[in-house]
C-alpha cells in the first residue's frame, strides 16, 4: 500500500487558519450575546451565539489536527493507494468489475477486459502495467518500470 500525505506547510497553514477561526468564533459569540441580549424572541439570544461556540469547537479540533499533522514524525494519510489483494473495493464487489467498457481488476486480482458495444469482450491482455501504467511488450512477465510481477 502506498500513502499520499499532505505537506507540512499546508498543514501548518491550516492550523494558522483554524486559530483565526477560533478568534473569529470568540468575537462572533461576544457580539451575538451583546446584540441579542434584549431580543423579544427567546430563541434568537441562544441560536446566534451557538454559531460562535460551534466555530470555536470546530476551530480548536481542526487546529489540533493540523498542528499535529505539521509537527509529528508519522503523519496521517490523505489518500491510500492499495491493490485489490490488500483491500478489495466494496463498490466493485457490489456492482461488478465492468462499468461502461473499461478495464477493471476484480477483488480476486483477475483482470477483466474491455466490453464492446455489441456485448462481446476483447480477451486480449492489456499491454500496460496494472500497477504503474507503463507500456509493456507482448511477452513481459515483469514490468520494466516498477519491477512488479504481472498478473497471468
Amino acid at each position: 500500500m502506498t500513502s499520499i500525505k499532505p505537506g507540512r506547510a499546508p498543514s501548518f497553514l491550516g492550523g494558522i487558519g483554524s486559530a483565526f477561526a477560533v478568534i473569529f468564533g470568540i468575537f462572533w459569540t461576544a457580539m451575538a450575546f451583546s446584540i441579542t441580549r434584549h431580543s423579544p424572541f427567546g430563541g434568537v439570544s441562544i441560536i446566534f451565539p451557538l454559531f460562535g461556540i460551534l466555530f470555536i469547537i470546530m476551530g480548536v479540533v481542526n487546529a489540533v489536527y493540523n498542528f499535529r499533522q505539521a509537527t509529528q514524525k508519522n503523519r496521517y494519510s490523505v489518500l491510500d493507494i492499495t491493490d485489490s489483494e490488500t483491500e478489495p473495493d466494496p463498490l466493485n464487489e457490489r456492482f461488478g468489475p465492468i462499468i461502461e467498457g473499461h478495464v477493471f481488476e476484480t477483488h480476486q486480482g483477475d483482470v477483466e477486459f474491455e466490453a464492446h458495444d455489441d456485448g462481446t469482450r476483447d480477451n486480449r491482455r492489456p499491454r500496460f502495467c496494472p500497477y504503474c501504467g507503463d507500456d509493456l511488450g507482448e511477452d513481459f512477465r515483469f514490468c520494466p518500470s516498477c519491477g512488479k510481477r504481472l498478473p497471468e
